[in-house]
């Protein structure tokens, strides 16, 4: 088959799509998003009628996913490490019911946290399930695994989780491609209780996963993706997870003189673990993200041996692992061939010229530092969590998806006045929606501001749930009809804003304001387009 030339996430989406993918399931998440982007953008997608839209959120998306996978098909979920955390609910239950098609979950985690709010590493979700994992160390890989790990599903009978990292998502490398597969045929389960985790069910099937485990650690130690090489030098053993295998040979590129097991595929294969143990004085860690592979060494080994790695400093407790700190790690000198000139410094991001957030916040902060001094402004995650920084300073909080109201609520209970929620459209109908119902079921003081420029824009401008609809979706929850007010946020408008802000900050009860003005970057590549 023909070489191409792909970014990581563009490898997992053409294996889906080679392997006889009918369905794929995700929200737009950094770096996860160009997966399901790929799969839009390709032919096949359409030609085959590919599921290919985008979900409220990870748990809708975990969810159907299972349910075609309930039907004998082969699904891809996407999401970054936090979305996780929100289709965890499914994603662990998912490893009870098992699957009848194949099913890979792709984590995207982001060491570092380039675009997020922190550095969790989805292999405990894995490892927490009891399910099989992948983790490549290059895109040929991230291909392969997925292009085969359809099958190894169905063979197993679970989901598998493949977890990648921001490095691998957005580098290139050239991908070999393998035959294109049909799409599987609608079968259903034999056992028609599989998917009903009713708890007499539940304990049959979990015990059914547990006596997999020997399997599928069996299955790791017979991984091509698991790979043990010998070294002339038994000071050290080097384990090298995913990404944290090419750091190692960028400073080995004639050859590693320690014995090396490199890890692709989990739970950890024991027998070349031990091996490893028998034959080194101690043992080295290379894992990007948390240690979680050190951790279990250090649980199970018991033998005496010093594993060393993020724990005990060898290596940075947080960030991303690199080839200068891989080098550091097994005492190799640093040289370093370009310094970065003084000139060059961090730019931190900004709204974009022209952002009806901007115009949202001018007006926002003025009226409540002028009028309500005991103001405080919760917001949450989007382009508008710019609001922090200069020249707005104007939010005091950001911590989860929909957090927003919910805090702000919280807030209004304990006797905050104004408590005041910034939200976004996609975040809103992503997971806001429920705590607008709390608001309105305890009639909470607050004022919601869902920041409407009818796109997900912080991840690209992928299509929104909410476009068109959150009147109706706010109305529906129960907030009163006159105290939903859309405004255009543009300078002209500033008075009339700044009275609507007012006279819903001074109503005793729920109320929703909705700055509407359509992203000026999608805006920009419609006229383009033109």
């Amino acid at each position: 088959m023909s070489k191409q030339l792909l970014l990581g996430d563009e490898a997992i989406a053409q294996a889906a799509l080679d392997a006889g993918l009918s369905g794929v399931y995700a929200y737009p998440g950094t770096p996860s998003t160009e997966i399901t982007e790929y799969i839009q953008a390709a032919p096949v997608t359409a030609a085959r009628n590919i599921h290919s839209h985008w979900c409220s959120n990870e748990k809708t998306a975990m969810e159907a996913a299972l349910g075609m996978s309930f039907a004998g098909k082969r699904s891809l979920v996407c999401m970054k490490h936090v979305g996780m955390n929100v289709a965890a609910d499914c994603f662990v239950n998912s490893a009870i019911t098992g699957v009848k098609g194949g099913m890979i979950v792709v984590a995207a985690d982001d060491p570092s946290m380039h675009s997020s709010q922190n550095e969790q590493d989805s292999r405990f979700y894995g490892d927490f399930a009891l399910i099989p994992m992948y983790e490549p160390s290059n895109q040929q890989e991230a291909y392969d695994m997925v292009y085969n790990g359809f099958k190894f599903s169905e063979q197993t009978g679970e989901p598998i989780l493949l977890r990648i990292v921001t490095r691998l998502a957005h580098s290139r490398s050239g991908v070999e491609r393998r035959g294109e597969q049909p799409q599987n045929t609608l079968a259903f389960s034999e056992d028609p209780r599989q998917f009903i985790l009713l708890p007499g069910n539940a304990r049959k099937r979990y015990k059914a996963l547990l006596q997999q485990q020997e399997a599928f650690i069996h299955a790791s130690e017979t991984s091509p993706y698991n790979r043990y090489t010998e070294g002339s030098n038994k000071k050290i053993g080097i384990v090298a997870c995913g990404i944290g295998y090419n750091y190692l040979m960028e400073n080995y590129p004639e050859g590693c003189e320690y014995p090396v097991l490199k890890i692709g595929q989990y739970p950890l294969p024991k027998k070349q673990l031990m091996t490893l143990v028998e034959e080194c004085d101690e043992i080295l860690v290379l894992e990007d993200g948390q240690p979680f592979v050190e951790k279990q060494l250090k649980g199970y080994l018991g033998l005496g041996v010093h594993v060393k790695g993020r724990l005990d400093g060898t290596l940075p407790t947080d960030g991303e692992l690199t080839p200068d700190s891989v080098a550091r790690a097994i005492g190799k000198e640093n040289v370093a061939t370009f310094s970065i000139p003084s000139l060059v410094e961090m730019r931190p991001p900004a709204l974009c010229d022209g952002c009806g957030h901007r115009d949202m916040y001018t007006v926002l902060t003025q009226v409540l530092r002028e009028e309500y001094p005991d103001y405080k402004v919760f917001s949450d995650i989007g382009c508008y969590t710019l609001g922090a920084n200069a020249p707005f300073h104007a939010i005091n909080s950001c911590v989860d998806m929909g957090a927003s109201i919910t805090m702000a609520k919280g807030a209004s209970d304990s006797g905050v006045y104004p408590a005041v929620a910034v939200i976004g459209d996609s975040t809103f109908t992503h997971s806001g929606m429920t705590g607008l119902l709390d608001c309105v079921n305890e009639n909470a003081n607050v004022t919601i501001v869902i920041s409407d420029n009818e796109t997900t824009a912080m991840t690209g401008g992928q299509d929104s749930a909410g476009t068109g609809r959150l009147e109706s979706i706010c109305a529906g929850i129960g907030v009163e009809p006159e105290h939903i007010r859309v405004v255009v946020p543009l300078k002209k408008n500033y008075e009339e804003m700044k009275q609507v802000i007012r006279e819903e900050i001074n109503y005793k009860g729920v109320s929703v304001i909705i700055p509407r003005r359509e992203c000026i970057q999608t805006l920009a590549r419609k006229k383009r387009n033109k």
